[in-house]
């Protein structure tokens, strides 16, 4: 059963991190020198999603120079850009950490994360088995061809929007605006909230 996502609200059903969680988050950072803050928009819509996804999680943390700090609630999303029906749903959600690597660094583990899952890339907007996209490194703004920041389509997406407002109300998309503001100008046609899913924060 899904929950319908209701325009500018965030998922009802999302609790706060523990304090004691973000201790221990906060403890682990003493690791990091002066880390930056980046989001990590994470999708799979082949195979066990959701295993996938928490998988994809666990190895952004076990990579040095990355610590984790939230993570949102899952989103079944319908396929982006493609004949509705001819793909199946995807589960989405997104991470935010900070890392000491540079935004290179970062798309290249990004990219060795989603091989690790048999990414292939062979077809645009095709069905994948892991997409891991960053969607804005600090408040960069580059339109580097190799990674553009932020992620240029980032503020057209409520599957992205969406889950990261939920984690962070806050949050600003460089360039953009506030994230709360751009939730509220985009279709939320075909996004849902799966209040019946979780995923970890690495402990």
């Amino acid at each position: 059963m899904t929950a319908s996502f209701t325009e500018g609200h965030s998922d009802p059903t999302v609790q706060p991190v523990p304090a004691s969680v973000v201790e221990r988050v906060d403890a682990a950072d003493t690791t990091l020198h002066n880390p930056k803050r980046a989001v990590i928009s994470i999708g799979s819509n082949l195979g066990n999603r959701l295993e996938t996804l928490q998988g994809a999680i666990d190895a952004l943390e076990d990579t040095p120079g990355v610590r984790i700090k939230a993570v949102s609630p899952v989103y079944e999303t319908e396929p982006w850009g493609v004949q509705p029906g001819t793909q199946p749903a995807y589960f989405n959600a997104v991470v935010v950490l900070k890392t000491t690597l540079p935004p290179s660094s970062l798309l290249e583990r990004a990219h060795a994360v989603e091989e690790a899952f048999h990414r292939i890339r062979d077809e645009r907007w095709g069905p994948r088995t892991l997409d891991v996209d960053i969607v804005s490194y600090a408040d960069v703004v580059s339109d580097d061809p190799a990674l553009t920041l932020p992620h240029p389509r980032a503020h057209e997406r409520a599957f992205v929007l969406a889950p990261w407002h939920d984690v962070d109300p806050d949050a600003q998309l460089p360039g953009r605006g506030a994230v709360a503001e751009l939730l509220g100008t985009v279709t939320h046609d075909g996004v849902a909230a799966r209040g019946d899913l979780e995923l970890r924060l690495p402990e």
